[in-house]
């Protein structure tokens, strides 16, 4: 009971800090008190998640599951507990960026705060999850979080607008998320995901209910993915919604998406069952993720050619970079999950990284977004664009940053399972990717501007990007350190 307490511990942490920041605010309605309370709840929770990985597979394996406290809902340790640091890392560097930014938007109220908690609560049960049903409710209290949020600026129609968008699309994807759940049920008699797995194996399932209903979870998680064909909402809710609530839902809000996918893809895709008929579904399955990676790869990145809006391109490069990730559920082995967790936490840095600068130098009104506002700014901000550079170069997956070694092992993992098309793809993608990253670059360091460009004042939005640097260089440089750390973590 002891160590299942202490390898809770982050779900009850962020739980129980997610309640007292809205009453927090309702007693005190202290905005620096609700950041401070925010911000001091999420470095807790990212020390007791560190504190889970250093629980052993025995220990943990130990458990009697009949016994637990949890009633075997939720699954402890591995590789759940390092996407825990992701979620938490992500939101710590969001509130960070998004204290100088929504105070000179006018817009700052405690409310943003405590719905960063909530959000995180979401998706941290979504990783932790062993049955159908937690995993809706993790993915209902992440989506309401995030469809708030994006609304968050009141008196903008482009964030009202989002928010709409998101808020109907978000609920019409989420019929087909719980509708193939219960179809799973009935074809499996049970919610738990380690007893779907035992059905599945002694073939005591109904193959009409279970294909059709894992076909709408497929539905419903690539919506929340934003991978081809339900990626429509993906460019008009970032470009709409506030510039750090785009960075956190690009980032953290699909890194939850896909260990989702990585826990269907384990309980309900087995690669280890012999039953010729299973064995089908199994690879129709794969193929038609394939070719939805695929799909998402090529549309995300054509489309991002020809943004003129930096939002936009950002969007429309997140929906390409979903595909990527799509991959390492393609290949469905070791290589391909670690590769994931790489290219989750990369793409996290980066992605962020990027969105912060945006924010930095965006003005009232949505200016400052367009490509040509941006020529000439590494004579005026020269830190600031030679990170952002950065950020682009590791986006395109140059080396020596971290996207490059992120895609390395996804490509790497592809190859290894047969999909040598797939990985022609994404490397076709990639080199496509390239001009309009580098392009704003080259806007960057070797065009004039006829305008005034923007003072700077970066606040504690500093912190993020000099963080979100250091890390793409740390995992670049050394790839080996997160590498080995997720080699491990998915022994588990």
């Amino acid at each position: 009971m002891n160590i299942e307490l202490a390898l809770t511990s982050p779900l009850i942490l962020i739980s129980l800090f997610a309640i007292a920041a809205i009453v927090i605010n309702a007693l005190f309605r202290n905005k620096k008190l609700s950041f401070l309370f925010s911000l001091t709840s999420l470095l807790i929770v990212l020390i007791a998640s560190i504190f889970t990985l250093f629980f052993t597979p025995a220990e943990i394996k130990s458990l009697n599951t009949r016994e637990l406290l949890t009633g075997n809902m939720i699954t402890f340790g591995g590789f759940a507990g390092f996407f825990d640091i992701i979620f938490c890392s992500a939101a710590i560097l969001t509130l960070l960026a998004s204290k100088p930014y929504i105070v000179r938007e006018n817009n700052e109220h405690s409310e943003f705060y405590s719905l960063i908690l909530l959000s995180v609560s979401g998706m941290m049960l979504i990783s932790h999850t062993n049955n159908l049903l937690i995993l809706f409710i993790g993915v209902e209290i992440m989506s309401i979080s995030f469809y708030v949020l994006a609304g968050f600026f009141r008196t903008k129609l482009t964030s009202i607008e989002a928010s709409i968008k998101y808020f109907l699309l978000g609920a019409f994807a989420t019929g087909f998320l719980v509708y193939g759940i219960a179809l799973i049920y009935g074809a499996t008699k049970s919610l738990e995901l380690n007893f779907i797995y035992t059905q599945l194996v002694s073939n005591n399932y109904v193959p009409v209910y279970f294909i059709v209903g894992l076909g709408l979870i497929i539905i419903g998680l690539s919506f929340k993915v934003a991978a081809f064909p339900f990626h429509q909402w993906a460019p008009d809710v970032y470009h709409g919604s506030p510039t750090v609530v785009s960075a956190f839902m690009s980032t953290a809000g699909k890194a939850a998406a896909i260990v989702a996918f990585i826990i269907i893809a384990k309980a309900l895709l087995p690669a280890n069952i012999i039953d010729m008929k299973f064995s089908a579904y199994s690879q129709s399955a794969f193929t038609i993720l394939a070719v939805i990676s695929a799909c998402t790869m090529l549309i995300g990145n054509f489309t991002a050619l020809v943004q003129k809006n930096i939002k936009r391109m950002l969007a429309y490069s997140s929906v390409a970079h979903a595909g990527y990730l799509l991959m390492g559920i393609v290949a469905n082995n070791h290589d391909g999950r670690v590769g994931i967790l790489f290219y989750a936490t990369a793409y996290m840095l980066m992605q962020i990284g990027a969105f912060v600068v945006v924010s930095i130098f965006e003005k009232d009104y949505d200016g400052n977004l367009e490509f040509k506002d941006y020529a000439g700014l590494s004579k005026s901000h020269p830190m600031l664009s030679a990170a952002m550079a950065m950020f682009m170069f590791s986006l395109a997956g140059l080396p020596p940053f971290a996207g490059f070694f992120g895609k390395y092992y996804l490509f790497a993992a592809a190859i290894k399972s047969g999909y040598l098309w797939l990985t022609i793809v994404a490397v076709i993608s990639s080199i496509i990717s390239m001009y309009y990253y580098i392009g704003l670059v080259l806007q960057m360091y070797f065009k004039g501007s006829e305008l005034d460009l923007p003072e700077a004042k970066p606040g504690l939005a500093r912190i993020t990007v000099v963080i979100s640097v250091a890390g793409i260089l740390l995992f670049g440089i050394f790839p080996s350190l997160l590498a080995d750390i997720a080699d491990y973590l998915f022994k588990f």
